[in-house]
Parts: C-alpha cells; structure tokens; sequence
C-alpha cells in the first residue's frame, strides 16, 4: 500500500525526536483518493502522529470526514502524556483505519483497535509477517524490545581497523575511521534512548559522549558503568539538563554525594556471587532491567573491550554497529575481551542486516542471531 510505504517514510523522519514514544507515521486520504493530511509522533510530550496529521487537515482547510487514517502503528487508547489516538479518529469523524501493526504497550495491544470498531470505525490490519509490518516493527525495535522484553535494544558501536583493533596498545585510536564514518555514527548516537559506557572510557579519553548534529533537538541520557564510583566530578559528560545515570557496585556515601551534587543519579546494583556476596561488579542485567523502567527503548553503547567482552559474554547485547577502517593496526586493543571459547560452536552467531561505504570506512550491521525474535 502506497499511503502506508508514505506514512513509513513520514515515522523515519523523526525517529531521533520521538524516544521513549515510537516513531509513527500518519497518512489521511479523503473519499475522492486525495492526501487531505501528514503527521508525525512529536518530541516526547507532543502530539501522537495521529492528532499532528488531523491538525494538519484542518489547518488545510481539509475535510476528514469518511476518510481513511493510514498509520504505522495502532493508535493508542489509553492517557499517558497526551491523550488517546483513537478517541481524537473518532471524533474526527474517520471512516477506516489501516495499520501496519498492533501495539505492543499493555497498556494498548487491541485496545484502540477495539475502541475504534466499537465506535464503528473500519478496522484494517496487516498481516505480522507483511514486509510492512515488519518494516514498523523494526524502526521501532527498541520499543518493541522495552514493552515485551522489559529491557532496551542492546546496540554496539564500535569502530575499528580491519583487523579488529579499536585502538594501539597505548590507548591511541583518535582517529581510525574517518571524519565521515565519526559523523555517521551521531546520526545512531541521536535516535537512541540512551548511551552507555564504562569508567575506563571517561578516564581515558573524558568525552562528552552527546550528539554533535545541527538541529539535534534532543540530547539522549547518559549511562556510566562504574563499578566503584571514580567517575571524575568535573568529567565532561556532566551536561546541564541532561539526565546521567551512574550505575556502581560498591558504595561510597561521600562519592555518591559529591556526583549527585553534579546532577548525576547514582544506582547502587552490584552483582551477587553464588553465596550472596558482592562481585564487585555491576549486575549487567538488573541494569537493563532498571534501564527499561526508565523507559529506554534503544540503549546505544560505545565502550572499550572490557565492557563490550562483559555485555557479549552476559548474552545482552542484540545488534552490532561496527565501522571498519580501511587499515591494518597489528598488536592494540580488541573490540571485546571475552573467553577464550573452547569450540568454534561456542562462537557468537551474527546475520548481517546491511553493509555500506561510509567515506573510505566499511559500516556493517550485524544482528545477534535470534535476538529479535520476541
């Protein structure tokens, strides 16, 4: 369907402002075939895909009586910071709603669908395995991975030479992938919910770890692992406004204090050994889980290879990024310390998804096998 490959188009477009909602696109066509409105889901807060098309129409002068809604996802039926979709089609007066896919919130999940019949609405859905459907549910993965899974999309960035070395056995990896590939990754940087790293990347290099875009409208939240809270207070991650997120293993009051005067949250998740006793490592898991609950959809993670060869052996990570320098570094730092494995059978199993030139650098998507399938 042409109105809904459209209304795709319209949820792409904004899907580094729309976190924690889902991206979402809204086609309406009148009775005489015509485009009568366009609307896209707004920062968080703002108006749903829905409302913003309806409101386009009427400031268009358009009718949308007897129309039809094309949207990309089912429109929801329950308040949350604004309110339901499904009500604002009704009163519209819409005649037919086509949609790629249903919600997977608990909150929805067939209830606007239900509400929209049962007012008289004509209701059409696409089959789960329409490539459209599966079109929706991906831009929208980490949604989708945060309502049914409770825990974000797990996705590395990490970028490196051909032979895999993210930096020289110094530390030096300023620059290995080119000015090209650095802008490209903003662009991952931006539609995450968060970005996540490890103490030994803020000591090292202390960056900033924000979107370098013009008109980046939002800045995605921090996330520090930092297992005994050395995370310096005047690091350059620390940014008015936006949320940081400490997450250790060991307490320090003192440490905590001095952070949280800085505008950190500081979460105390330590690991448990087998006879209750602290790791001394930050329970990986129980963080996507409280990460979840903060409504991260797309956790976006650049770290070093310890963190990255932790999150690989836990079994959290869902999707790599990797961008791969047309060069040969010899001897320097791995993209994940994890093993050694003992079979090749115990290896990482990877689908790659796309593959693309960026400047002179090689981008490839791989995805964890059977990761998506929740």
């Amino acid at each position: 369907m042409e109105e809904l490959r459209a209304a795709l188009i319209l949820a792409a477009q904004v899907i580094q402002n729309t976190p924690p909602n889902p991206s979402v696109g809204c086609i309406l066509i009148a009775k005489d075939c015509s485009i009568v409105g366009r609307g896209m889901t707004q920062l968080s807060g703002g108006p749903h895909a829905e409302v913003m098309a309806l409101r386009d129409a009427q400031a268009k002068g358009h009718s949308v009586v007897d129309a039809t809604a094309y949207v990309t996802l089912e429109p929801c039926s329950h308040h949350g910071r604004t309110g339901p979709c499904c009500d604002a089609l009704i009163a519209a007066g819409i005649k037919k709603v086509v949609a790629t896919i249903a919600d997977p919130n608990p909150l929805v999940a067939g209830q606007g669908f239900a509400r929209l019949r049962a007012a008289g609405v004509e209701v059409e859905v696409l089959a789960p395995s329409d490539p459209l459907a599966q079109q929706s549910r991906e831009l929208n993965i980490g949604f989708f991975s945060r309502m049914v899974r409770k825990t974000p999309w797990v996705r590395m960035k990490i970028a490196a030479s051909l032979d895999g070395k993210t930096a020289l056995e110094n530390g030096t990896s300023q620059w290995i992938t080119s000015s090209e590939a650095r802008a490209d990754g903003h662009t991952w940087r931006a539609r995450s919910g968060a970005i996540l790293t490890g103490i030994g990347t803020v000591l090292q290099d202390n960056p900033r770890l924000d979107v370098r875009l013009e008109d980046v409208r939002r800045q995605p939240p921090l996330v520090i692992v930092d297992s005994s809270l050395q995370t310096p207070v005047d690091a350059a991650i620390f940014v008015d406004g936006r949320p940081l997120y400490i997450y250790c293993a060991q307490k320090n009051e003192a440490r905590q204090k001095a952070l949280e005067a800085r505008g950190a949250t500081v979460i105390h998740l330590p690991g448990a050994l087998p006879d209750g006793s602290n790791t001394g490592k930050v329970d990986l898991t129980a963080m996507l889980h409280d990460l979840g609950r903060r409504e991260v959809n797309e956790l976006h993670v650049e770290a070093g290879q310890r963190l990255n060869g932790a999150l690989i052996r836990e079994g959290l990570v869902d999707e790599l990024l990797l961008y791969l320098a047309p060069k040969l570094l010899g001897q320097g730092r791995d993209m994940a310390g994890f093993g050694p494995l003992d079979d090749l059978g115990e290896a990482l199993q990877l689908d790659f998804l796309s593959t693309q030139m960026v400047g002179p650098d090689l981008r490839l998507l791989a995805r964890v096998r059977g990761r998506d399938v929740f």
